[in-house]
């Protein structure tokens, strides 16, 4: 009845498809998704380094303990390696927000700007929730990746938003 508006709504949708494939969290998320079906969540030896594909490099895996401040990186991908300290690094900033997601059971994407190594950057990262049992929260795969500022843009402030995936 109406084949313009079908016409926009294919391209429209076929257009947040090929977004949610360029974006490094999505692509991450639709792999926990597909292994957690049936059991609450995925186990980590499901999500292989070469399931990941070129975006390995922008993973880490960190090893929940109790208490929290204990947790660990168990893996570290190279584009989120830190020389100095974990607080210098986005493998930092994603253990900041690893008790959140214990305390909530759900996955989490964190987007920001943030000054590291004295760069402005924008950031754009998520952690996923692991477990050997489906229920108790074991592992948690975090992604991010960053693009540096534009030269004039100055970094006044961080600036941080969240939202549960």
């Amino acid at each position: 009845m109406f084949p313009e508006t079908h016409e926009l709504s294919k391209i429209i949708s076929d257009t947040i498809k090929a977004l949610f494939k360029r974006r490094l969290v999505d692509r991450v998320l639709r792999l926990w998704i597909e292994m957690a079906r049936e059991q609450g969540f995925p186990r980590r030896d499901q999500i292989e380094p070469s399931m990941l594909g070129v975006d390995c490099a922008n993973c880490l895996v960190i090893a929940v303990q109790s208490p929290v401040e204990l947790s660990y990186f168990v893996a570290v991908g190279e584009n989120l390696s830190f020389a100095h300290s974990p607080n210098e690094s986005l493998a930092g900033v994603l253990l900041s927000y690893l008790p959140q997601v214990l305390s909530e059971c759900r996955c989490l994407m964190i987007e920001g700007r943030a000054s590291l190594r004295d760069i402005g950057i924008l950031y754009r990262s998520a952690l996923y929730p692991l477990s050997d049992d489906g229920i108790a929260i074991d592992h948690v795969l975090g992604v991010a990746n960053y693009r540096p500022l534009r030269e004039n843009k100055d970094l006044i402030t961080p600036l941080i938003r969240t939202k549960w995936l």
